[in-house]
């Protein structure tokens, strides 16, 4: 369910600011975004894993927050961001 380390650094460095960039909203969106699809395959084998859901959900609203944080601030790099992660929205 989670992401390897492998998978994390590579996603850290497509979204990365700078060269040691990992707290940007950029790259918390991405690596959230990946821990999201991974949990939604994990539910099409075990759907009533709800503990696992809850947390699911806690993401989903992170990552929302994180998005709002990033238009308000700066709304060319928040369309470039759901562009390249192909959000909705």
């Amino acid at each position: 369910m989670s992401i390897t380390i492998e998978r994390k650094s590579k996603v850290i460095k497509e979204h990365a600011q700078t060269k040691n960039d990992t707290g940007s909203p950029e790259v918390q969106v991405a690596i959230l975004s990946e821990r999201i699809s991974n949990l939604t395959e994990h539910f099409k084998t075990h759907k009533k894993d709800n503990h696992s859901r809850r947390g699911l959900l806690k993401m989903v609203s992170q990552r929302r927050r994180l998005l709002d944080y990033l238009k308000s601030r700066n709304a060319g790099r928040y369309q470039s961001l759901i562009e390249k992660l192909g959000l909705r929205r």
